[in-house]
């Protein structure tokens, strides 16, 4: 998870998964990232022995909490070389900033 200043960015390492795959949901500060990875030896008859697995596989979920204001609408997702990345842009905040108000004659 990296900060800009115009946005939080979440990289996740999602390898052989499509965007079928993949469900994003962002709601009250928590961004969830939820899936399942479909094993890739599927095998009707015997189910297959591993050894070492680096990889797992079947169904995932991070909830990711963000402190500050954020754009949920303006929040983008792109699944490319295995790798998901989630834009969140932040709200500009106001708070403290001059306005110049004009005055008029009645």
């Amino acid at each position: 998870m990296l900060e800009t200043e115009t946005s939080v960015e979440v990289i996740v390492d999602l390898p052989g998964l499509t965007a079928e795959h993949v469900r994003v949901l962002f709601k009250n500060g928590v961004l969830v990232l939820a899936g399942e990875k479909p094993t890739p030896y599927p095998c009707e008859h015997v189910e297959p022995t591993f050894h070492l697995v680096e990889r797992g596989f079947g169904r995932f979920a991070r909830a990711v909490h963000l402190e500050g204001a954020f754009d949920g609408s303006g929040t983008r997702a792109l699944l490319q070389g295995g790798e998901l990345r989630v834009i969140v842009p932040k709200v500009v905040d106001r708070r403290g900033q001059e306005f110049l108000v004009p005055v008029t004659s009645a």
